[in-house]
């Protein structure tokens, strides 16, 4: 119980060799020149560039916690194709070697006074400052969570201690109803609810279940994929698998004892709908980091409020951001973080001659569609929802190279390539490493 007690409270865990880097628990008061808050991709990341911009001595990483973990691959776990193992890392063995590694918990960011404070008490001053504090998931918003995760037959992909019980729970499938749900809020990984529906029909025809199995999906979107290229093949996918699709619905309600899940209909409120499951896959309802909610660097709706073009903070110029924790009008995912993370390097550099910013980020952000244990669908777009692609090839086909790319080579790509702050940005690498990302 203690372990899904501590999913009401889920923030994110970011993310090789061993490294030598100097960690604080002290209490006295520090003062950097680029502060980093956050040790996931993003933070790692950014930490990795910023000390090749400005050395080692200038820069600090606030994470507290102790491993890293690469949670794209989490997609696979849950569907038995991979172990769960290898997607975490020391974070020891991550750090930037030479930079400060801070093991505490953010607990306010005053941008004034160029402070921040953390739950050891430390007090830190920075010059500049890098927010990369990704967004927190919330089991708890659904009645009946995370308790329920303590009963068979229900997982997520979305946290290390429940991503293993999905897999379980598919294992242990013996008929009726396949449930999958997305949330009536922003999410990390917008594909991911669909992509442990695919694995699970992959699954279960290769175990001769699949007779006896109805797979719903139920999602509170009025689409099944924002982008019109890639969702007109993801309805001719769940045609020809026999998925049923239920829009502008959102799970309000598990009664894990029962096996039934509660879904309400957005576009009439006061209607609700009770389904009998034999599993059920729950995507969370996620939002803002706590630490930035509310505080002087938030929007109106609590998120890292950026320049969508530079990714430098719209009231402080020396604050910026990267990733999940940010309002920037794009999914979130690994690929965007890539991306990003040039863009930022760039911006940082000029403010730090004092320059204007002169590289724009274009909202670049990927999807590979896991559609079966051997075929991927690779989504890439912009800001405006336009296909932006890699290959001179129609990639709303699903493809047996794209899943080799995700499985197996984006993984390594991640831990000695992207973390060390050597790729992202423009060009055939980044646009490599992209296709691995959530």
């Amino acid at each position: 119980m203690a372990a899904f007690g501590r999913l009401k409270q889920c923030l994110p865990t970011g993310s090789t060799i061993c490294s030598l880097h100097t960690s604080s628990r002290v209490t006295a008061k520090q003062h950097y020149k680029m502060l980093v808050l956050g040790g996931g991709t993003g933070g790692i990341t950014m930490s990795a560039r910023m000390k090749r911009l400005m050395g080692a001595e200038n820069v600090a990483v606030v994470e507290p916690s102790e491993v890293h973990y690469y949670q794209p691959i989490w997609t696979l776990v849950g569907a038995g194709a991979k172990n769960l193992a290898p997607s975490g890392r020391p974070t020891a063995n991550i750090m930037p070697s030479g930079v400060k590694w801070v093991k505490s918990k953010v607990q306010e960011i005053n941008p004034d006074s160029n402070t921040v404070r953390t739950e050891d008490g430390s007090e830190i001053t920075y010059e500049y400052l890098i927010v990369a504090l990704g967004l927190q998931l919330h089991f708890e918003k659904i009645k009946g969570l995370p308790e329920g995760f303590e009963h068979p037959n229900i997982g997520s992909n979305y946290s290390v201690e429940t991503v293993e019980k999905t897999w379980k729970a598919l294992q242990n499938f013996k008929g009726g109803n396949a449930v999958f749900t997305y949330p009536n809020t922003l999410i990390k990984c917008g594909g991911a609810p669909q992509k442990i529906m695919y694995l699970t029909d992959a699954f279960l025809r290769k175990t001769g279940k699949r007779a006896n199995a109805n797979i719903i999906y139920y999602t509170s979107l009025p689409v099944i994929f924002a982008v019109k290229k890639y969702a007109d093949s993801l309805w001719e996918i769940v045609k020809q698998r026999d998925i049923q699709v239920n829009l502008r619905h959102h799970l309000i309600e598990v009664q894990a004892d029962k096996q039934e899940a509660v879904f309400q209909n957005l576009d009439n409120p006061e209607e609700t709908k009770t389904i009998e499951y034999g599993m059920l896959h729950v995507t969370p309802p996620m939002g803002p980091n706590m630490v930035i909610k509310g505080g002087p660097l938030a929007d109106e709706v609590g998120w890292l409020d950026l320049d969508k073009d530079t990714l430098q903070h719209k009231s402080f110029p020396n604050v910026f951001g990267i990733g999940d924790c940010t309002n920037l009008p794009t999914a979130k995912t690994g690929a965007a973080v890539a991306a990003q993370s040039a863009v930022l390097h760039r911006t940082i550099s000029k403010v730090l001659k004092k320059e204007k910013p002169d590289m724009k980020y274009d909202g670049y952000t990927s999807c590979p569609f896991v559609t079966s244990y051997n075929t991927v669908m690779l989504a890439e777009y912009d800001y405006d929802l336009q296909p932006v692609e890699t290959f001179p090839i129609n990639q709303a086909k699903e493809r047996r190279l794209m899943y080799y790319m995700k499985a197996d080579v984006m993984p390594h790509l991640y831990w000695h390539g992207l973390l060390r702050g050597l790729w992202g940005g423009p060009g055939p690498a980044r646009k490599l490493l992209h296709l691995g990302m959530k």
